[in-house]
């Protein structure tokens, strides 16, 4: 696998695999799918060398995108510039295989360098598999915030992973 930062080109790729999980009703809060127009600020904001957006590529295609990461601003203070809210998707052929584990490690090693202390993950309770993954990784659970969600007329729980990663 291969990981490089994000170039405008790669934002329909991105945009599509966001848009595949919007229906599952398991990752995303989007009820609907987006647009890359739509995306492009969101995209704009990532060209910040603290908040990056990569995607990842197979060696054996690197013009394919099969997943992409980010960095996300958690509170727009100051004080809480060295937390992040991680956002990691990947393509449906390729989960399974490990990549999610794969990505979240390159993350979680990289964010002390960019000044990141603090990594979160906001995973719906009903998220086992993105729950399963980030405790591996050695997250614990930091809020549980109960029924916040509402999908298909169904409350959802919303849970906050953490990990402190720098001093």
């Amino acid at each position: 696998m291969q990981l490089r930062p994000a170039i405008e080109a790669d934002l329909p790729a991105i945009v599509a695999i966001y848009n595949s999980i919007v229906p599952g009703r398991m990752v995303t809060a989007d009820l609907e799918p987006v647009t890359v127009e739509s995306r492009r600020a969101w995209f704009a904001s990532h060209q910040n060398p603290a908040r990056p957006l990569w995607v990842v590529t197979e060696a054996t295609a690197p013009g394919q995108i099969c997943g992409w990461a980010s960095f996300d601003t958690f509170y727009p203070r100051a004080a809480y510039d060295g937390t992040v809210m991680i956002a990691l998707y990947l393509a449906e052929n390729v989960r399974g295989r490990g990549l999610g584990r794969w990505l979240l490690g390159r993350m979680i090693e990289r964010a002390p360098a960019m000044g990141i202390h603090s990594l979160t993950g906001y995973i719906f309770g009903h998220n086992e598999p993105s729950l399963r993954l980030f405790r591996s990784a050695g997250f614990s659970e930091w809020a549980h915030l109960p029924r916040v969600a509402r999908l298909d007329g169904i409350d959802r729980d919303l849970i906050v992973l953490g990990l402190r990663v720098a001093p």
